[in-house]
């Protein structure tokens, strides 16, 4: 499928009051929309697309168990130890081999975290309304599944910080700009501190984005790049169980702090 005026669209629903996040980003990498709103919402806005991409930051889908068959297990190298990561999704076994940590999807999904459900029901949604699995190219409309923490991590290549600080929005917001998204320079706010205001308590973050907003903004720039520059991207897992795709053409062997 050549997409000529594609809308490439991040989703994160892990907001609080607002549990949705949705960015948009156009084919100029230009952000096109940043808004905060309801699961409707976000599907209606999809739904107006004609050609989209979407990143959704949840699993597809439960775990299907395959890493506690033996045959399957055989395959894989380094082949898990006995009794371990048997509740994994494979995909979440080689994040973590790599040690890029990634919340554990269960086999059942009612034993699922609320946030997770939610997700599933967005692929659900997405599904009625005409989107399919990115690895149906023939579609006008796809959906792919990203993890922004490990987006984030492979593009700087150490773990970042934390997102909820501070120094972790403004490297991530680093990094969006360094990669060409067309977002606030973050370290612009440097120069707008002064000494009155770092005595008030007063800081000039207006142009600094939330963690939420910075992870839809990851999504929606990992989907950009899978139509743009499909050969620095890297789909990670099973194919029936689930694949996270990364920004990246490879990932290193291990990933550390910058620092002790």
């Amino acid at each position: 499928m050549f997409y000529l005026n594609a809308t490439f669209i991040g989703i994160d629903h892990t907001a609080g009051e607002n549990p949705f996040v949705y960015a948009v980003l156009g084919n100029d990498l230009e952000v096109q929309v940043l808004s905060a709103g309801s699961i409707d919402d976000t599907i209606a806005f999809a739904a107006g697309q004609k050609q989209a991409i979407v990143a959704v930051c949840s699993p597809q889908k439960t775990n299907s168990g395959i890493m506690a068959k033996n045959q399957f297990r055989d395959s894989i190298s380094p082949r898990p130890n006995p009794g371990r990561w048997e509740n994994f999704r494979f995909v979440e076994y080689i994040l973590r081999q790599h040690n890029i940590l990634i919340p554990q999807t269960c086999t059942v999904e009612e034993n699922c975290p609320g946030w997770m459900k939610m997700g599933f029901m967005v692929y659900k949604r997405l599904s009625s309304i005409g989107y399919r699995n990115y690895e149906d190219q023939s579609n006008e409309k796809s959906f792919i599944e990203v993890y922004p923490h490990a987006c984030y991590t492979a593009l700087l290549n150490i773990l970042p910080f934390k997102k909820s600080t501070l120094i972790g929005r403004l490297q991530r917001q680093l990094v969006l700009f360094e990669n060409g998204v067309n977002v606030h320079d973050p370290m612009r706010i440097f120069e707008e501190i002064t000494r009155h205001r770092l005595l008030s308590g007063i800081l000039p973050l207006e142009n600094l984005y939330t963690m939420n907003e910075l992870d839809a903004l990851i999504a929606a720039y990992t989907a950009w790049k899978v139509i743009n520059r499909s050969e620095e991207v890297t789909f990670l897992g099973d194919h029936e169980e689930g694949q996270i795709v990364i920004p990246v053409s490879k990932l290193r062997n291990l990933y550390h702090q910058s620092f002790s």
